[in-house]
């Protein structure tokens, strides 16, 4: 049987159902338009993590393929926070970074219309490895307070210097930017539990007054800059290393993980103390 054509079939449908279909096909066309899309979505503020491991995730034991050395982790604060807050992540952090490599390889990535910064550097300035270091080993084979002697020394009379410089870069590259400033924790709770350490005590004590006395000046010179601090020394006590719940990694395997925030750290450590303070920008 042949297809009936438009026309003929038309003059074998009622009148009233005529009417019907001419006025009902033009509003389906209407509410079934061709080639739907979905509204694009805007890109979140945008946000540069800068700085050094603490602040690249080293220590949580897993890191992103991106090509470098840098240790950068989906469980670090930065990613964190961006995932959190919906801000579009420039992740420039790196594993032993200091301010002159801060400036050297991460700073152009701060521009004119970057909402927000964080930065963690001046440990690595300070030797601050080199001086856990020397600390581990027995008393009588190390000079745990000469080296750490030399650290205060260092943060008391050049690193002041060095954060100055590198923050004055910051706030002229980003006049309008939110930045936030990241210190310290202290790594130890006056025991040490670890086998192949040798912390005294006392010279536990010592390294957590280093780590006072660094947070201070970040402090002073951020500032200085009208920029934020984020202090974690009280939110790290009772998760130091050797702590029941530690933040904070002992002596591990890879060595490069030791002494870093683990996974915890960064998530209930840093990462809810930064998230208030990362706000505001226009």
């Amino acid at each position: 049987m042949s297809a009936l054509a438009p026309s003929r079939l038309r003059g074998r449908l009622p009148k009233r159902l005529r009417l019907l279909l001419a006025g009902v096909v033009p509003v389906l066309a209407a509410l079934v338009p061709l080639g739907v899309q979905a509204p694009a979505q805007a890109a979140g503020p945008s946000y540069v993590a800068l700085g050094d491991s603490y602040a690249s995730g080293v220590g949580t034991r897993s890191y992103i393929d991106d090509g470098t050395s840098c240790q950068r982790s989906t469980y670090a604060y930065p990613y964190l926070l961006a995932q959190q807050k919906g801000y579009t992540l420039n992740f420039k952090a790196c594993s032993g970074a200091t301010t002159s490599t801060v400036t050297n390889s991460q700073l152009s990535a701060v521009v004119s219309t970057t909402k927000y910064v964080t930065i963690s550097v001046g440990g690595n300035d300070a030797g601050f490895s080199s001086v856990i270091t020397e600390c581990a080993q027995p008393g009588w084979m190390s000079n745990c307070d000469g080296a750490v002697n030399t650290a205060q020394s260092f943060i008391n009379n050049t690193l002041p210097g060095r954060l100055n410089t590198l923050y004055a870069s910051i706030r002229s590259r980003a006049p309008s930017a939110v930045v936030v400033v990241t210190g310290y924790p202290r790594v130890f709770m006056g025991e040490d539990c670890n086998a192949g350490t040798w912390f005294s005590p006392s010279e536990q004590t010592r390294l957590n007054q280093t780590a006072d006395l660094l947070n201070g000046k970040l402090s002073a010179a951020a500032a200085a800059r009208g920029f934020k601090f984020a202090n974690p020394t009280s939110r790290y006590i009772g998760h130091a290393v050797c702590d029941d719940v530690e933040w904070i990694n002992g002596l591990s395997n890879p060595i490069s993980e030791s002494y870093h925030p683990n996974r915890l750290g960064q998530s209930s450590g840093y990462t809810p103390l930064v998230s208030p303070l990362l706000v505001g920008a226009a």
